[in-house]
């Protein structure tokens, strides 16, 4: 069986159409989501009903907690979207209230079992949900995440991309499908084979020019949105 690991979508549903059109030519079955399917892009509605055409199991990322942040705190929501862009007030007016109690009771953590294989899915990191972990951490930082009962450690966050082999498990962040700190226009996750426990970093080319737009026409005043897309 393959499954898919993605993780920060961020409300591009541009870059997840792509990632999951090619998903789905790689015959996967299964989608592990790692969190941050809300903020600083425009479209979460559409992201939850592409993803609810799949079988999947996901974790609650930080842009989720922000989310709710807002709601229970709305004189914040100007200074989230300075520093997020629009995308957590666009989700309190496309989502339903159903759709925003689920994202609110998503666990911050998930083991899961394929085959043979067991796997920790977290955002940040398996001991905080908004700790930063990137392919250049210290060696200390990549053995907190090693397990001894799980063949596979799931991190999203960092928004880059890379693996790390430690004593008792591997340790994955397949990167950003929305917003890529590598690349832009770029969509970054990962498939896993459950029959042999081999995996393949996977890197989806979306155009960006209709979301460009999107920015400039809602957030026009915030640089890095539009930077991030067509980074080099």
């Amino acid at each position: 069986m393959k499954i898919a690991v993605i993780s920060d979508i961020h409300g591009n549903y541009d870059a997840l159409a792509e990632v999951l059109k090619k998903a789905k030519a790689e015959h996967v079955q299964h989608l592990l989501i790692l969190g941050d399917l809300v903020g600083y892009y425009y479209h979460p509605d559409k992201v939850l009903e592409a993803l609810s055409q799949w079988s999947y199991d996901i974790v609650k990322g930080n842009h989720e907690y922000i989310l709710e942040d807002v709601i229970e705190n709305p004189s914040i929501s100007e200074s989230i979207r300075l520093k997020y862009g629009s995308g957590h007030n666009l989700a309190l007016e496309k989502l339903s209230a159903t759709a925003l109690d689920f994202l609110k009771n998503l666990p911050e953590t998930k083991t899961v079992q394929f085959d043979k294989l067991s796997m920790l899915m977290s955002h940040g990191s398996p001991w905080a949900n908004d700790f930063y972990i990137y392919p250049d951490c210290d060696l200390e930082v990549a053995k907190r995440c090693d397990s001894k009962t799980h063949d596979f450690v799931l991190i999203g966050h960092s928004h880059y991309a890379f693996s790390i082999k430690n004593e008792h498990s591997v340790l994955i962040n397949p990167g950003s499908v929305g917003q890529s700190r590598q690349k832009g226009g770029r969509a970054s996750w990962c498939i896993i084979n459950t029959e042999n426990g081999c995996f393949q970093m996977m890197s989806t080319d979306y155009n960006v020019d209709k979301l460009l737009k999107e920015v400039a026409k809602t957030d026009k005043d915030i640089e890095y949105l539009t930077a991030v897309l067509i980074r080099n």
